[in-house]
């Protein structure tokens, strides 16, 4: 029985958060475009994500799969289309393959969320070295989130870019227990940033953890 942990539809992808899935670490398919639909799934366990993906590309043959990946406990695929209307026929072709529904999911859960004002530059420095996207600049307030499961930080990301385009994507930890965002610009966009995560976050349907 294929457990559905996360079913996350992302509409019209930001321009940093689609460069950042569209780097060799995160696109190991196809990379997705700024303006593009993103539809991601995490399923347990692991290697039921072969399932999910063989059901997405005999559905829908132009499909891209920008990233199927099987981790320690759980499979996740990202997929993307320019046509929002083909992605969710995609979405309903893998969910009644599964027998499930969209809800299954889990909801997202936040368990830290910080603004870091006037960020130190031996600390923009040493964050720095680990980043996946663009550079902490010293100075700058930094918003640091973590949620599970991991994958919701994707989302947090997309929306928050688009809320606060000035925002600075510094890094997005989608794999693993838990997912954790770094963005960075003035004080006023890392608080529209965090604003507009929490509320998209809040409005995701789904059962308890």
């Amino acid at each position: 029985m294929t457990e559905l942990r996360v079913y996350l539809p992302i509409e019209s992808l930001a321009r940093q958060f689609a460069a950042y899935m569209a780097t060799p670490m995160r696109a190991r398919g196809y990379p997705p475009m700024e303006g593009e639909h993103s539809l991601i799934i995490e399923v347990a366990p692991a290697l039921a994500i072969h399932r999910i993906c063989d059901l997405a590309l005999k559905s829908s043959p132009d499909m891209e799969p920008g990233l199927l990946y099987v981790e320690r406990q759980y499979g996740l695929l990202e997929l993307h289309h320019s046509d929002p209307g083909a992605l969710r026929q995609t979405g309903k072709a893998i969910l009644n393959g599964i027998g499930r529904k969209a809800a299954d999911q889990l909801k997202p859960r936040t368990l830290f969320a910080d603004i870091i004002e006037n960020v130190a530059d031996q600390h923009a420095i040493i964050l720095n070295r680990t980043r996946e996207a663009s550079m902490l600049l010293p100075g700058k307030s930094l918003l640091v989130y973590e949620l599970e499961p991991a994958l919701f930080a994707t989302v947090a990301a997309n929306e928050a870019e688009k809320a606060a385009p000035g925002l600075t994507l510094v890094d997005v930890q989608m794999i693993g227990a838990a997912g954790r965002l770094y963005m960075s610009g003035t004080t006023e966009n890392v608080n529209l940033g965090l604003a507009e995560i929490e509320r998209v976050l809040a409005s995701i349907e789904g059962r308890d953890g």
